[in-house]
């Protein structure tokens, strides 16, 4: 397929310069964004707050009960001790900028997540380090934590909001496309991970199509949506994108 001004669709606003090139959208306001501020992020199912020293204990405690295969595509774990917990999140927002929220359900740690990769100054950030232990695995919990995350970011003006995963990583790309998010593409031989190679695949929601996403997710998590038992009524892939 060949590219003309006309393959790109008119609803990225798309503009013409002086010499008839087209240029993007106009932004003539944007300042940038500042780091996300931490403050609770409060559901109906969960609660994040960023992350503690004290929350290392509960936190070991949910990943024990996994058999070590939440694990594989992760770059840290499994752990010994709350300690090493403790001393791996303090160490990656330490020395790479990681802004860790540590996810409760009844007031109990059963996982983290954390904001990454900012790029104040063209107000994109990822979600990463997705670490979800057997209770959290599955649950509107987990669906809802990451929702919070993204309405975090997006209420404090952010126009794009990532996902990234190894390519083999099935679940958590079917996770991402569950959620709204969109397929990108995949960055070959990207890292050595565990020793081995990794693929990554890009995920992505931006700020045009937040409106939509976030209605979607929002109905999905309605209490209606749900039994007496916490059984979901119609599934979030019902829900039209």
């Amino acid at each position: 397929m060949s590219l003309t001004y006309d393959t790109f669709s008119p609803s990225l606003g798309i503009r013409k310069d002086a010499f008839g090139n087209p240029v993007g959208k106009a932004i003539p306001d944007w300042q940038g964004c500042a780091r996300l501020p931490d403050t609770e992020l409060v559901g109906r199912t969960c609660r994040l707050e960023p992350y503690d020293s004290v929350h290392a204990e509960g936190l070991y405690s949910a990943y024990a009960a996994d058999d070590g295969r939440m694990w594989s595509y992760l770059p840290y774990g499994p752990f010994d001790d709350a300690q090493a917990v403790n001393d791996s999140i303090q160490d990656w927002q330490k020395n790479k900028g990681l802004h860790t929220f540590v996810i409760l359900e009844d007031e109990t740690p059963v996982g983290h997540a954390s904001f990454m990769r900012y790029d104040l100054a063209h107000g994109s950030v990822e979600v990463g380090g997705v670490t979800f232990s057997p209770a959290l695995q599955r649950s509107t919990a987990a669906t809802e934590a990451m929702y919070l995350m993204m309405q975090h970011a997006f209420d404090h003006g952010y126009r794009r909001y990532e996902w990234k995963c190894n390519q083999l990583n099935l679940p958590s790309s079917l996770a991402a496309l569950r959620l709204g998010f969109s397929f990108e593409g995949v960055f070959r031989n990207a890292q050595v991970a565990r020793e081995g190679r990794r693929d990554t695949a890009w995920y992505s929601v931006i700020v045009e199509e937040w409106p939509q996403v976030r209605a979607r997710l929002e109905a999905w998590l309605d209490p209606g949506n749900f039994d007496a038992d916490g059984i979901q009524r119609k599934a979030l892939s019902t829900f039209p994108l």
